[in-house]
């Protein structure tokens, strides 16, 4: 058994963390924490529904963890995990963070955009990027996961393939993105649906939002080249789900959609959590809410010389939670499905 604690057990992705694990047929869970040092209070007083699992939400002590639990899930606001991460690494607990804080590999990068001082960037070169698809190999050795942004998990599986294959120009990428309200964080989302619910919004546009240089990032490291973008996220009426569109140049000798398809078929055919929709059918929000699925569609638009690609997910769980525990399947060498479906 693998025995894991949940750090930030009270956010979004603390509880579907929790959700998930509850039910994994390879994982005990040693101890839910807050995240602070003082917070302490029983688990059905934030999540009723977790009545059975008779758990106390404990202060956070890292010395505590790092003798009960193999691995820790951090699921803390950026800036959170400098202080915790090289703690338990030290002690020999191994760590999926899922905040931004060793995403970006330049610590400039990650302080002009997340406006923090990085303190642990010497665990920055020892972090992999889980994206889980992708970095498999790499993921299967590693003490530190940064799990992905949800926007960034979104785009790169729809769009990897298409850079792979030589099929698209990399410059004047667009890409449009839709998100429901739980990836804000739940205090936004609670005032979201008390004060502004149902509303339709673009934010953070020209360049603002901090998972730009991520997507950029993880983009340029596919191609080799540097990747520039434009990114536009949006806040739809629901809770949970994820839709991207991407825009990019298709170079001359794509004819098809067809042609496009059969490459990212080949691409994923051994990645279950990656379903590719067939010529003329799009992936919906619908297809994947409450799944670890990426689903993607795509179409050539002759007119415009353009490949447009959908991708959807669930930002909670293969935007967040379920990729992180898709991460741990693989950091363990269990089947990476086990506890998702």
């Amino acid at each position: 058994m693998i025995k894991v604690g949940i750090v930030g057990i009270t956010g979004y992705t603390g509880e579907e963390l929790l959700k998930i694990l509850s039910l994994h047929p390879d994982v005990k869970i040693m101890g839910v924490y807050g995240r602070t040092t003082s917070e302490q209070r029983f688990l059905k007083d934030v999540y009723p529904e977790f009545e059975n699992l008779n758990l106390t939400i404990e202060p956070l002590n890292i010395d505590l963890v790092s003798e009960k639990c193999d691995l820790g899930f951090l699921a803390l606001p950026h800036g959170a995990s400098f202080e915790f991460s090289p703690k338990f690494i030290n002690e020999g607990v191994k760590v999926i963070d899922l905040s931004a804080d060793f995403r970006l590999k330049d610590v400039d990068i990650y302080e002009e955009w997340y406006k923090v001082k990085h303190t642990a960037k010497d665990f920055i070169s020892k972090a992999v990027y889980g994206l889980s698809e992708l970095n498999f190999e790499d993921i299967k050795t590693a003490s530190l996961i940064a799990n992905p942004g949800c926007y960034p998990t979104s785009i790169a599986l729809g769009i990897a393939p298409s850079i792979k294959g030589g099929f698209v120009d990399l410059k004047g990428i667009v890409i449009d993105s839709k998100s429901g309200v739980s990836g804000a964080g739940r205090k936004v989302a609670q005032e979201y649906f008390k004060n502004e619910h149902p509303n339709f919004k673009a934010y953070k546009i020209a360049g603002f939002h901090r998972h730009i240089p991520e997507i950029e990032q993880e983009l340029s490291i596919l191609s080799k080249e540097n990747v520039t973008l434009s990114f536009t996220p949006h806040i739809i009426p629901i809770e949970r789900g994820m839709l991207s569109t991407i825009y990019v140049n298709l170079k001359n000798s794509v004819t098809s959609s067809e042609e496009v398809l059969n490459y990212y078929r080949e691409f994923y055919k051994d990645k279950i959590f990656v379903k590719i929709f067939k010529n003329e059918e799009l992936p919906t929000i619908r297809d994947v809410v409450n799944t670890n699925y990426c689903c993607i569609g795509l179409k050539v638009d002759k007119r415009t010389n353009k490949l447009i690609i959908i991708s959807a997910i669930d930002n909670l769980v293969k935007g967040a939670s379920g990729q992180a525990i898709q991460n741990m399947n693989i950091m363990f060498g269990l089947k990476e499905t086990t506890g998702l479906i």
